[in-house]
């Protein structure tokens, strides 16, 4: 399975200038290409490539660096189209979509930019890279990271890195292909986890994470929030961007612990992972206006797509269980069962044979 592990760089103020102006560069002649694109209705690879590579190369950049731009601007089209058939932009006449599809892409002069083997080279054991910039091949960029992440990085690169610049530091993310465990195709029994939001996850072994600490977490930000939106500045929207970013990891680190406590239990006592489907849970309740931020900003599909790519890299089964039979297999067991389950009520417990209902609704 494919995984990203982020390095932090730590150039010196001429290395990253050097990297700055590449970024600006690079970004720069992405919009230009994409501008063209969108004028001459040209969008795929080959044909932007036959179009516009010798133009691109005369702007300052080497052969596989204008690839790279050229292949950028194309897989944004490609996205863009995907959407569009998605319905994620709305309908033909919807103006979201009118809009979308009526400029050309715009590509920020610090967007994040890739890098292939043959632009950007590593050497793990002494924490360099050495990456092209417009300035030439800049040799001995120094980088750091979490000792676990730079064995994956060591064991299991494959692929292009991303130089990214964000908040005033400079990372590198590189893709993984990191080796999955052979799947557990019997387990013992079936660990049930039940997503709510008085607690983020109960499993059916009686534990709770509570999500109390995110809930304060969250009002204050939402008071922050408040005050910076009143004043409309420049640097208040700048700061209102940053805690945005600041509220989405820490709110990603928290469902990060849970998910490795409930995936390290299940591959502990080899067995698999029942999470209840909560799928247009949003579009199926009526709430009060006070009721509808807690709501919109519950987690519960980034915490179980945590729990499913963890359980997935050790061999841990994971089964999604329709919320309209769970109650069955618990009365079974003799216990209560609560979607949310708020502190002090019984846990739910979920057994093997209300696993094996169907997923239908009932009569």
């Amino acid at each position: 399975m494919k995984l990203v592990v982020q390095v932090k760089l730590l150039p010196t103020p001429e290395q990253a200038t050097a990297l700055a102006e590449t970024l600006h560069a690079c970004n720069s002649a992405a919009a230009w290409v994409s501008r063209v694109a969108h004028e001459r209705a040209v969008f795929s690879r080959t044909g932007l490539q036959k179009l516009l590579y010798a133009e691109v190369r005369a702007r300052g950049l080497s052969a596989q660096p204008t690839l790279h731009v050229i292949r950028k601007v194309a897989d944004a089209y490609t996205a863009l189209r995907g959407q569009i058939r998605a319905g994620l932009l709305g309908g033909k006449c919807s103006a979201r979509r009118s809009q979308a599809e009526g400029k050309p892409i715009a590509f920020r002069p610090q967007a994040a930019h890739p890098f292939d083997d043959r632009c950007l080279s590593w050497q793990i054991d002494a924490r360099m890279v050495s990456i092209w910039t417009t300035h030439g091949r800049m040799q001995n960029l120094a980088f750091t990271g979490e000792p676990s992440q730079l064995k994956t990085l060591a064991e299991f690169r494959q692929g292009e890195s991303d130089l990214v610049y964000r908040g005033g530091k400079w990372f590198l993310i590189a893709t993984c292909e990191v080796p999955e465990n052979p799947l557990n195709s019997h387990p013992r029994d079936w660990i049930g986890v039940d997503r709510g939001i008085a607690n983020l996850a109960t499993t059916s072994d009686g534990d709770n994470h509570q999500g109390r600490g995110l809930e304060r977490y969250r009002r204050r930000m939402t008071r922050v929030r408040t005050q910076l939106q009143s004043k409309g500045t420049k640097s208040a929207k700048r700061k209102l961007k940053k805690r945005a970013r600041r509220e989405a990891r820490h709110t990603a680190h928290v469902n990060h612990k849970i998910a490795k406590t409930v995936v390290a239990d299940a591959q502990r006592t080899e067995r698999g992972i029942a999470l209840e489907d909560l799928q247009g849970i949003r579009d199926r309740v009526r709430l009060k206006q006070h009721q509808r931020a807690t709501l919109s900003s519950w987690p519960f599909h980034q915490l179980g797509e945590f729990i499913a790519y963890k359980a997935q890299r050790v061999g841990v089964p994971v089964l999604v269980v329709d919320a309209a039979y769970t109650p069955r297999g618990v009365h079974a067991a003799g216990t209560s069962h609560a979607r949310t389950v708020p502190r002090g009520t019984t846990s739910p417990v979920w057994s093997a044979g209300s696993l094996a209902q169907p997923t239908t609704s009932p009569p």
